[in-house]
C-alpha cells in the first residue's frame, strides 16, 4: 500500500479449476463449504491458471458472515492486509503474535486458497520498541541487522509451506526522475542498501518453496515517466546477477482515475517476465473523488463509474496477456473496507464492492473479462509450479 499517484480457453481449463492442492498451503475446500459458484471470479480465473485475490481485514473476517462469504466465494488467494507486517507480529520485543495471522491461513487453507505474505521489510509499521530504541542509541547498526535476521527468520518459519508469495521488500525506490533507492528509507539510511538481498537470501533460507517478491507502487508505467520501472528493472537484474534469491516483481496497481490509464502497463510486465521474473497485480484498486458528505462514496463525476471500470478491466487484461502474471489481487474487499478515504482526501469509490457488499460495475468488468478469457489466453505455467 502507498500513498502517491500511481498514477478465451473453457474446456482445457475446467481441469485446472482452483489448481488446489499444488502449492503451499492448498488443500480441498473443507466439507463445510461449498464450492465456489461457476460464474465467481475465482472460478473463472482458474480457467486460465490465474489467481485472483483480496486483501482481508481478519477483525471483519471473524465477525461478518456476508463479508467471509465473499473472501471464499470470490477469491483463490488471500493477503493479510496488516497481520502479517511487523508490528502486528512483533508489538513488544520478543513477544510474537502469529494468532490473527494464523486464523487467516487456516480460513484459507478450509476454502483452497493460496496465501501472499505481507510483508517482510517495509519503512512502514515498525514496531514503537524499534524505532524507538534506533533512535535512542540502545539499538546499534550490528544489532538492528541481527533483529532483522531473526524477524524474517522467524516469521517465515512460523509460515514455511503455507505461503504462496512473500512480499519480501516494500517499496524502496524514489518517485523522482531518476528513481533511486531512498537513501532516507528507515533500512537503507541505517542498514544501507545490502540490506534488500539479505531479507530475500535470509526468507529463502527460512523458507526455499517460496516464491520471493520485490513489491512496490507506479513501477509499470504508473508515474507517466516509466523511470521507476527502469530503475526497479535494473535493480532486480541486478540482484538476481549476484544469485540473490528474487522471484518475482509485484506491482500494486493502486490507480487514480484523474490520471487515466498507464498504457506502459503490459509492456512493462513482460519486460520484467522476459527477464525470467514472475510478477502479480498485488493491491489493485482504483479511486476517485467522492462527495465528502455521503457515505457511500459516490464519485463526484458521473463518468468515474464509467472509468473506475474500465480501468479495472485494462489492468486485468494486461496481467493476463503476461503469461507469467500469476496473480490479480485487490486491494480490499468493499469501499466500506478501503484504505483510501482515509489517506486521499475527498477520494474513495476505489474497490469492486461497495460499503454495503453489493458488487458494483468494476466487479461485472473483471467477470466478464475472465469468461472471455477462457477462449484465448495464455494458461499459467506457474501457479503452484515450486509445489
Amino acid at each position: 500500500m502507498k500513498l502517491h499517484r500511481p498514477a478465451l480457453i473453457a474446456a482445457a481449463g475446467v481441469a485446472a479449476v482452483l489448481i488446489l492442492g499444488t502449492a503451499a498451503g492448498a488443500a480441498p475446500m473443507s466439507a463445510g463449504h461449498s464450492r465456489p459458484p461457476a460464474d465467481s471470479l475465482r472460478t473463472l480465473a482458474s480457467h486460465v491458471g490465474l489467481r485472483v485475490g483480496t486483501a482481508v481485514n481478519t477483525d471483519k473476517l471473524a465477525a461478518d458472515t456476508a463479508y467471509a462469504g465473499i473472501v471464499a466465494d470470490q477469491f483463490s488467494t488471500v493477503t493479510a492486509e496488516n497481520v502479517m507486517k511487523w508490528d502486528t507480529i512483533e508489538p513488544s520485543r520478543g513477544t510474537e503474535n502469529f494468532g490473527p495471522a494464523d486464523q487467516l491461513v487456516s480460513f484459507a487453507r478450509a476454502h483452497g486458497q493460496l496465501v501472499r505474505g505481507h510483508t517482510l521489510l517495509w519503512h512502514n509499521q515498525i514496531p514503537g520498541w524499534l524505532t524507538a530504541g534506533v533512535a535512542d542509541g540502545s539499538i546499534t547498526s550490528s544489532a538492528l541487522r541481527d533483529i532483522v535476521r531473526r524477524h524474517i527468520t522467524d516469521e517465515v518459519s512460523h509460515f514455511r509451506g503455507k505461503i504462496w508469495q512473500w512480499d519480501v521488500a516494500n517499496e524502496f525506490f524514489t518517485d523522482s526522475n531518476p528513481s533511486t533507492i531512498n537513501p532516507n528509507d528507515f533500512w537503507v539510511s541505517h542498514l544501507g542498501v545490502g540490506i534488500i538481498a539479505d531479507a530475500f537470501r535470509w526468507a529463502h533460507a527460512a523458507d526455499p518453496h517460496a516464491l520471493l517478491f520485490y513489491n512496490d507502487y507506479n513501477i509499470a508505467g504508473e508515474d507517466g515517466s516509466n523511470a521507476k520501472s527502469d530503475a526497479v528493472y535494473a535493480f532486480v537484474r541486478q540482484l538476481r546477477s549476484q544469485g540473490v534469491p528474487v522471484d518475482g516483481v509485484g506491482d500494486q496497481g493502486h490507480l487514480d482515475t484523474q490520471y487515466g490509464f498507464p498504457t506502459l502497463l503490459t509492456q512493462d510486465l513482460r519486460r520484467y517476465t522476459a527477464a525470467g521474473f514472475k510478477v502479480a497485480i498485488t493491491e489493485a484498486d482504483v479511486r476517485t473523488f467522492v462527495k465528502t458528505t455521503d457515505a457511500s462514496q459516490t464519485p463526484t463525476d458521473s463518468l468515474a463509474t464509467f472509468a473506475q471500470p474500465y480501468e479495472y478491466s485494462q489492468m486485468l487484461k494486461a496481467c493476463l496477456a503476461v503469461r507469467d502474471c500469476l496473480s490479480f489481487t485487490v486491494w480490499g474487499v468493499s469501499d466500506a473496507d478501503s484504505w483510501v478515504p482515509n489517506t486521499f482526501k475527498g477520494e474513495g469509490y476505489a474497490d469492486i464492492y461497495d460499503v454495503n457488499l453489493n458488487p458494483k460495475a468494476a466487479f461485472t468488468a473483471m467477470q466478464q473479462d475472465l469468461s472471455l478469457a477462457a477462449g484465448g489466453t495464455p494458461h499459467r505455467t506457474g501457479a503452484g509450479a515450486h509445489f
